[in-house]
């Protein structure tokens, strides 16, 4: 073998090399996709938002998309997911956070959500609470899959405040589930409101309105 056989060996071998090192890893490509989708759908809407534009925008084939999803519905349903996974993620350190304060954590979670909201210019809101309004009366697996992140969310909210009930801090004669639910329900309707209004306030005055009127405690 000659050494210009050599040398076009060797470049065959870095070039395999290059194109390896610059392969996108399986896992990577899908969360890409979602990450990406996650942020086009909190802006547009699921329905209005197509499958070539999150392809155009991940640098993805349409090949590659229907190898991690089985379809559009299949695709939105892991966007759910990981928000949820990711919101939890967030909860932890808010609603289960055990060097807090029960109603303190509740406190932490909602001027969390506020400066979110902030932090987006009012423009996304709650993914999870936007997709809901959108495709609950339209598809029964969206419909399912998110009642039951709301009541997981529900849950951790109905816990501090039985924590809270147990120091003294709510009323005994209050029932903490349901004081939980009109909290979840107020502030979905509330972060709504800013999302449209393009300010925090309704958010900041619902907060405030929750502790001094309907828990009877200090803001």
């Amino acid at each position: 073998m000659n050494q210009l056989d050599d040398w076009s060996i060797i470049r065959r071998m870095t070039a395999t090399l290059s194109s390896r090192k610059k392969a996108r890893p399986a896992s990577d490509t899908r969360a890409e996709l979602i990450r990406i989708g996650s942020d086009i759908i909190a802006h547009k809407g699921f329905n209005s938002t197509g499958i070539n534009v999150v392809l155009k925008e991940a640098g993805v084939p349409k090949g590659s998309f229907y190898y991690y999803f089985s379809s559009k519905e299949d695709f939105g349903l892991a966007v759910i997911d990981d928000f949820a996974a990711e919101y939890d993620a967030q909860l932890d350190l808010t609603l289960g956070n055990p060097d807090l304060l029960p109603l303190e954590r509740i406190r932490r979670y909602l001027r969390t959500a506020i400066d979110d909201m902030e932090a987006c210019d009012n423009s996304r809101g709650c993914l999870v609470g936007n997709l809901g309004q959108e495709l609950a009366g339209q598809n029964e697996s969206f419909r399912l899959r998110i009642d039951a992140i709301f009541s997981s969310w529900q849950a951790r909210v109905t816990r501090c405040l039985v924590e809270a009930q147990e120091q003294g801090y709510v009323d005994p004669a209050a029932d903490p589930a349901a004081l939980a639910q009109l909290l979840q329900m107020g502030w979905q309707g509330a972060t709504l409101r800013a999302k449209v209004s393009k300010s925090v306030e309704p958010m900041q005055r619902f907060k405030r309105m929750y502790f001094e009127q309907i828990l009877g405690v200090k803001n």
